[in-house]
């Protein structure tokens, strides 16, 4: 390869690697708004406020782009599994710190390692299957004193993995064949469509005083800012992504713990015990191994 060649391709992924790590330094900052908000609006608002904005954000962007047959049952489920999931995870955020619900969702490379191997009969091997057991064990050690603390909603960063890793399961495919941004801004769509249809059947049969809050005008600019910084991540992690591939970015999701912890002790003043430390670094060094492994099976496939 030429000089030249090779410096270009270097800059590029050097270009892709800083561009991802400040995508998942951003993502707990949509957590902290949301915990913001979230200090008088209900979850359930508040998450179809994230995705009403972000997609008003990415239309100018979306219309720009030479567009194609939308596969529209695809859509549908990975906006159903998206919003879902991070309704949970904002059920979650309302009463517990950021790095410990975010501690707890990081069991979500070893769910999909396992629902892959499960639901498409995926490649799991002895490696990954004793990765995902200790990763568990991490997760249970996060979990348990969570679980006394704050009952069963310690549990949802879990449901969210779960769910997530079913969004990621949808989109996969899709991704192969569809431009990104076209995929993100109908995935919002539809987030925002199941979440306002809940809205809605949360109105009708159970209405309280607290189903539907109108905003107040510092409120409305935290929504705006909601969904500036979820346009401006993805947009980040898109453009990561045409210069990497996708197993050299997944590691930089942890860098996310990096910003929680910082985000939660200086809005919040929530710091993690001891407990939260050894299990999040028993999970992260569980999910590295996961994409490890992840990265050598694919090489090994290209090389064939």
């Amino acid at each position: 390869m030429p000089l030249s060649l090779s410096s270009s391709v270097n800059g590029k992924k050097i270009t892709g690697m800083i561009m991802m790590a400040v995508a998942m330094l951003m993502v707990p900052g949509l957590d902290a708004v949301a915990k913001i908000l979230m200090e008088r609006l209900p979850p359930l608002q508040v998450t179809f406020g994230r995705f009403l904005v972000q997609t008003i954000v990415l239309l100018p962007l979306f219309m720009m782009v030479p567009k194609r047959r939308t596969p529209v049952v695809g859509h549908v489920l990975a906006g159903f599994f998206l919003g879902l999931a991070l309704l949970s995870f904002n059920y979650a955020l309302q009463v517990m710190p950021i790095a410990n619900a975010l501690a707890i969702f990081f069991v979500e490379p070893l769910v999909l390692t396992l629902l892959g191997a499960v639901l498409l009969r995926e490649t799991l091997g002895f490696q990954r299957l004793g990765a995902i057991v200790i990763g568990l064990v991490g997760a249970l050690i996060v979990l348990r004193p969570n679980l006394s603390t704050y009952g069963v909603t310690a549990l949802f960063p879990l449901a969210t993995a779960f769910l997530f890793s079913c969004y990621m399961l949808v989109t996969r495919r899709m991704s192969q064949s569809r431009d990104l941004l076209l995929l993100q801004f109908w995935t919002g769509f539809f987030s925002a469509l199941v979440l306002l249809i809940a809205v809605g059947l949360k109105l009708h049969f159970a209405p309280d005083a607290q189903s539907y809050l109108t905003p107040n005008i510092r409120e409305l600019w935290l929504f705006l800012l909601l969904g500036l910084l979820a346009g401006l991540g993805h947009q980040l992690i898109i453009r990561a992504l045409s210069f990497i591939e996708a197993g050299v970015a997944a590691p930089f999701q942890y860098l996310e713990i990096v910003s929680a912890i910082f985000l939660g002790w200086v809005v919040f003043g929530d710091f993690p015990d001891m407990r939260t430390w050894a299990g999040t670094i028993i999970i992260v060094c569980a999910g590295l191994y996961v994409i490890r492994c992840e990265l050598r099976q694919t090489q090994a496939v290209n090389v064939l």
